[in-house]
């Protein structure tokens, strides 16, 4: 039994390594100043464990030995001994300064990604993307550019985005674990997300919430460029993909998958993105952006009923 436990470890060990493959796992290959931050938390994490579990395996492996049966008599008594204040204050002490370390982590992670402006890029002005979900696709609204993609997302490096969250229909997790980690996207709600890339690359994006038979379909991919390419990028889609119209908008809504799409216009201007989180406390805000969300009342909520 001994050797079972002290060897469990090692194992889990191994399988982690082997189910992980070969390639890195994709929020240790951070490719952006937030994305480090949540890295580095994550192995700060990881290695407060591993040391507490040497601790604990180690204490273990020293009372089974110290402790073990031994040939004493049948009637043996051991001698009574009264309760050690040092040591009870040791194995009190020691759970409260993990905690208290790990809360400061947080803390202190949460501080850095939440900032609009990340430190990298501190006098940058961010480039600000709506990214709403649907049943299962993302849509991308570029209000500065005046463009709209569907499930792909090109932004340009060394510069900070902002991501405006929200959903047509049921909540979503807006993800993607390189450049940031995971925030939800809520139908009455608009939620920020911030992120920016330091290489250009593809990076992968996801749905991750576990939130219905299609979920594993909703997943976009971010294309980092330089400054230029992002800007030529940009010109080629406002002069030559079709504007975003109502009913084109509604189409893709009601359609269960869809494929890569671009368009010389958003689809912002007749249904607006619900009031953020701070607007939301204010009764006046809340009740405006309700009636622009709702003035169409086709676009509140939209499923796809094959699915459901």
């Amino acid at each position: 039994m001994r050797k079972k436990v002290l060897i469990l470890p090692i194992v889990m060990a191994f399988m982690a390594l082997v189910l992980s493959g070969c390639e890195p796992l994709m929020v240790f290959d951070a490719k952006g100043p937030n994305a480090r931050t949540l890295s580095t938390t994550i192995l700060i994490s990881i290695a407060t464990m591993v040391i507490i579990l040497l601790a604990v395996y180690i204490i273990l492996a020293v009372v089974l030995v110290k402790y073990r049966a031994s040939k004493l008599p049948a009637d043996y008594e051991p001698p009574f001994e009264e309760g050690n204040r040092k040591l009870e204050f040791v194995w009190t002490a020691i759970p409260i300064v993990i905690v208290a370390f790990l809360s400061v982590v947080t803390i202190w992670s949460l501080e850095k990604v939440e900032n609009p402006q990340t430190e990298d890029y501190a006098n940058t002005e961010p480039l600000v993307i709506y990214a709403s979900s649907s049943e299962w696709k993302w849509h991308f609204s570029y209000p500065e550019q005046n463009i709209e993609t569907v499930n792909y997302v090109n932004i340009p490096t060394d510069r900070p985005i902002e991501f405006r969250l929200y959903s047509y229909g049921m909540m979503t997790s807006f993800w993607v674990p390189q450049l940031a980690g995971q925030k939800y996207a809520m139908s009455d709600m608009t939620t920020t997300i911030h992120l920016a890339a330091d290489e250009a690359g593809e990076y992968f994006g996801r749905n991750s919430l576990f939130n219905g038979p299609g979920f594993e379909a909703q997943q976009f991919e971010v294309q980092a460029m330089e400054q230029a390419k992002f800007d030529e990028w940009t010109q080629d889609v406002k002069s030559t993909e079709p504007e975003l119209t109502e009913q084109k908008f509604n189409e893709l809504l009601n359609a269960a998958h869809v494929g890569r799409e671009s368009f010389s216009s958003t689809h912002l201007s007749f249904s607006p993105a619900p009031a953020s989180h701070h607007d939301m406390m204010n009764a006046e805000s809340y009740n405006k952006s309700k009636a622009d969300q709702t003035g169409n009342g086709k676009l509140n909520i939209h499923r796809h009923t094959d699915s459901h």
